[in-house]
C-alpha cells in the first residue's frame, strides 16, 4: 500500500505542470538566452584573430544593456582560440597610484602563470638576470620578487615583468593573454598627487604591443570611458576599436522573451500581445526585459494555482517595483537642486537621447528659479561624477541610465497627484 502511494505521488508530481521561471534579473547574471548581440561578438573574434596586437576593445553603454554579460561570454570565446584570461571588476581605490595598479596587474597575471617554472634557458628581461628565479613558478610572489629587482620607475618595472611572463607562457602553445577589466570607468589619473595609474596601464599595454607581445586589454565600463582614456593618452583613440552596446531590436527583444520559455517548456506561455506589451515597457534594454519577464512570470504562477488562469499583465505594479529596486537608489544619490535639474531635462523631447546646457537652459527659465549655464555645467559635471549623468566627445550630455527620464517624470506625478480621488 505505502509502495502503491509512492508511485501515485511520484505520478501526480512528475505530470505537474512546469513552473520553473528561466528569467534572472540581476547585475551580471547570465541571461537564458544572449539576443542580438552577433555582431559584437564577431568584433571580439576579430580582434583574438589578431597575429600582432594593433587594436584593443573597449565594450561600453548605458547600465542594464548586458556589458557584463557580454564580456562572461567573450571568456570562453577567447579559451577555444589559445587564449588566456585574466581580469576582475575595477573600483576607485584600484587607481590610487601607479604602484596599486602594478600589484593589480601582478596578482592577475599571476592566476595563470602559477604553474609555469622559471627557466634557465629563459632569455634576460634587459634589466636582471633569471640566475635567482630559476627554480621557481611565477605565482604572486616570484612575480612580486622580480618586479622588485627590476630598476627604474613602476612602468619599467611592470613592463620588465610581462615581457618575462611571455617568453616562459608562450612555451605551453598560447596564443596570448587577454587582460579584461569591468567597471573600467572608475579609474583616472591624480596630477595633484602625481600618480598616474590609468596613463601608465595605457603606457604599458602600448609598449609591449609595440614588441609584438600578445598581451590584448579589454575594457568595460559606462560611455564616460573612452572620453576618459583619450583624455589621460591621445594615442588611446587608435588604441581601441569601441563597440558600443544599445538596446535590442525589437526582433531581438522578442526573442529574448520567447526562446526562455520555449527552452524551459514552461507550462507558462507568452502570447504575441503580452512579449508586444514587455517589449514596449521594457525599452528593449535586456536587463529590464529580465526584471519584468520575471515578475510576470511568478504573478502568472500564484494565479494559475489560485485561480487556473493567467490575467494581463500587472504593468503598474512590476514598473513600481522597477522603481524601487533599479532606481531609487541612484535616486537618492541627487540633491534636491540636483534633481529640480534632472526633472527639467526629462522633460524635453529629446530626454531619451543626447541634450546641451542651453537646451536645458531655455527649459528651465518658466521655473521660479531658474538655471544659469555656468550652474548647469557644474551640476552636471556633479551628476556625472555620481553616474547619473555622462558627457560625449562632442560636448553633449545623456542620461547614463536607461530609462531614467520616464522614471523621474513618474516621481513628479507622484508628487503632484491629490490624496484623495
Amino acid at each position: 500500500m505505502i509502495i502503491y502511494v509512492n508511485i501515485l505521488i511520484e505520478y501526480k508530481f512528475m505530470n505537474a505542470p512546469k513552473y520553473v521561471n528561466p528569467f534572472r534579473p540581476g547585475a551580471g547574471h547570465m541571461p537564458p538566452y544572449l539576443a542580438g548581440r552577433d555582431s559584437e561578438i564577431k568584433e571580439f573574434l576579430k580582434l583574438l584573430d589578431q597575429e600582432i596586437i594593433l587594436s584593443n576593445l573597449v565594450l561600453t553603454g548605458l547600465r542594464g544593456v548586458g556589458k557584463t554579460v557580454l564580456l562572461d561570454t567573450f571568456k570562453p570565446m577567447a579559451f577555444n582560440k589559445k587564449w588566456l584570461w585574466v581580469g576582475t571588476d575595477l573600483s576607485e581605490s584600484a587607481s590610487v597610484s601607479e604602484e596599486i595598479i602594478a600589484q593589480r596587474l601582478l596578482a592577475d597575471l599571476s592566476v595563470v602563470t602559477a604553474g609555469i617554472g622559471v627557466k634557465r634557458a629563459a632569455p634576460s628581461v634587459g634589466f636582471a638576470t633569471l640566475q635567482s628565479f630559476e627554480e621557481k613558478t611565477l605565482n604572486f610572489q616570484t612575480l612580486t620578487e622580480i618586479y622588485k629587482s627590476i630598476p627604474g620607475l613602476v612602468s619599467d618595472k611592470i613592463k620588465g615583468v610581462l615581457q618575462l611572463a611571455w617568453t616562459c607562457v608562450q612555451a605551453h602553445g598560447v596564443k596570448g593573454i587577454v587582460f579584461a577589466y569591468d567597471e573600467a570607468q572608475t579609474m583616472s589619473d591624480h596630477s595633484e598627487k602625481d600618480q598616474y595609474p590609468l596613463s601608465l596601464l595605457l603606457d604599458v599595454f602600448q609598449s609591449i604591443q609595440k614588441k609584438n607581445i600578445p598581451f590584448m586589454l579589454v575594457l568595460v565600463g559606462l560611455p564616460t570611458l573612452f572620453p576618459k582614456l583619450v583624455e589621460a593618452r591621445t594615442f588611446a583613440e587608435r588604441m581601441f576599436d569601441v563597440v558600443m552596446l544599445h538596446k535590442l531590436k525589437p526582433e531581438d527583444c522578442r526573442e529574448a522573451i520567447s526562446k526562455p520559455i520555449k527552452s524551459c517548456q514552461s507550462s507558462i506561455v507568452f502570447d504575441d500581445n503580452s512579449i508586444t506589451l514587455i517589449c514596449e515597457t521594457s525599452g528593449g534594454y535586456p536587463y529590464f526585459i529580465q526584471f519584468i519577464c520575471k515578475e510576470t512570470f511568478d504573478i502568472w504562477v500564484q494565479q494559475m494555482t489560485v485561480e487556473g488562469a493567467t490575467k494581463p499583465i500587472p504593468v503598474r505594479e512590476i514598473t513600481q517595483k522597477l522603481d524601487k529596486d533599479f532606481f531609487a537608489g541612484r535616486w537618492a544619490r541627487a540633491t534636491d537642486r540636483q534633481r529640480e535639474l534632472l526633472s527639467i531635462i526629462a522633460t524635453l523631447e529629446n530626454a531619451d537621447g543626447e541634450f546641451t546646457v542651453q537646451e536645458i537652459v531655455i527649459a528651465a527659465k518658466a521655473m521660479a528659479n531658474p538655471f544659469g549655464a555656468s550652474q548647469v555645467n557644474q551640476m552636471l559635471s556633479a551628476l556625472s561624477d555620481s553616474g547619473l549623468i555622462y558627457k560625449n566627445r562632442h560636448g553633449k550630455y545623456a542620461f547614463a541610465v536607461p530609462l531614467l527620464g520616464s522614471f523621474i517624470l513618474r516621481q513628479a506625478a507622484e508628487i503632484t497627484m491629490p490624496l484623495f480621488t
